[in-house]
């Protein structure tokens, strides 16, 4: 398996990049931390129209894609305190998106109001390790998927942050908090070894790294105490991680990327499957 990232701004340039052949390729776009970012900004950057001509692009070039969202779509600007998701969500829609997590910020109205929201989504929402069985969102959110894209089976789970400090507890409900690691061990030892998966993608809310915390789990502790996950799609802390690798604990190189906040950017990750 080879991996290459490329990064894509959301302006009125765009990069190209070249396609290498081999037997099976996987194209997987990427966002995270858009935070209700419906408009361009101040230096017309970013903003759902360009966002959608650059998914659309791309598409039309590759052919099928995999678009996913490491969380916090909700929340920054006047669309989120008006319309609650509403938009958002039909936006992502609109952009065709085929896997999406929850961030700390899908939780700011709470769990009835997020439900209210995401039963409109038509793609898959998937949290591992946030227990939601004991809520309205057990019809909506499950801990993995599995999608074929031009012909690589791709296992898709995600994880959430530790909700203590970030999330009321009384908006957070009776969703229950897991270990993000030993959960995502178990999740990718189903997907890859019993589910047959070409490619184990992780959508992570649970941000980088906390060097004042060396405890405290990240992405990239996540991808050195597992094993089986090959790309780690970040988010939370508003990094600008272009294809970062490291070493997993049996050795394997894990992909890690993030693409900052608002929709500035839109992460292109190359997966060619031998």
């Amino acid at each position: 398996m080879r991996i290459i990232h490329y990064l894509y701004t959301v302006c009125f340039a765009l990069l190209m990049v070249s396609c290498q052949q081999a037997e099976r390729h996987l194209v997987i776009l990427h966002t995270n931390d858009v935070h209700s970012a419906i408009e361009p900004d101040a230096n017309g950057n970013g903003g759902f129209a360009m966002r959608l001509a650059i998914i659309d692009s791309i598409t039309q070039s590759e052919g099928e894609v995999l678009l996913v969202d490491a969380g916090d779509y909700f929340q920054g600007t006047p669309y989120f305190n008006f319309f609650g998701g509403e938009v958002e969500l039909e936006a992502m829609n609109k952009m065709h998106y085929d896997v999406i997590t929850l961030g700390n910020h899908e939780f700011d109205n709470g769990v009835e109001a997020l439900v209210l929201q995401i039963k409109a989504f038509k793609g898959i929402v998937v949290s591992a390790n946030y227990d939601v069985s004991a809520t309205g969102l057990s019809n909506y959110v499950k801990p993995y998927t599995i999608l074929d894209k031009n012909g690589v089976k791709v296992g898709v789970f995600g994880l959430g942050v530790n909700p203590q400090g970030l999330i009321k507890e009384d908006l957070f409900g009776a969703i229950q908090y897991l270990n993000p690691v030993a959960v995502a061990e178990e999740m990718a030892e189903n997907l890859k070894k019993e589910q047959k998966c070409d490619v184990v993608v992780c959508l992570s809310h649970l941000g980088y790294s906390y060097p004042n915390e060396p405890e405290k789990v990240g992405d990239s502790l996540l991808a050195i105490q597992t094993s089986n996950i090959d790309v780690i799609i970040g988010g939370h802390s508003h990094d600008l991680i272009i294809d970062k690798k490291l070493r997993n604990k049996i050795g394997k190189e894990v992909t890690i990327a993030q693409m900052a906040r608002n929709g500035l950017y839109i992460g292109k990750i190359d997966v060619w499957i031998k």
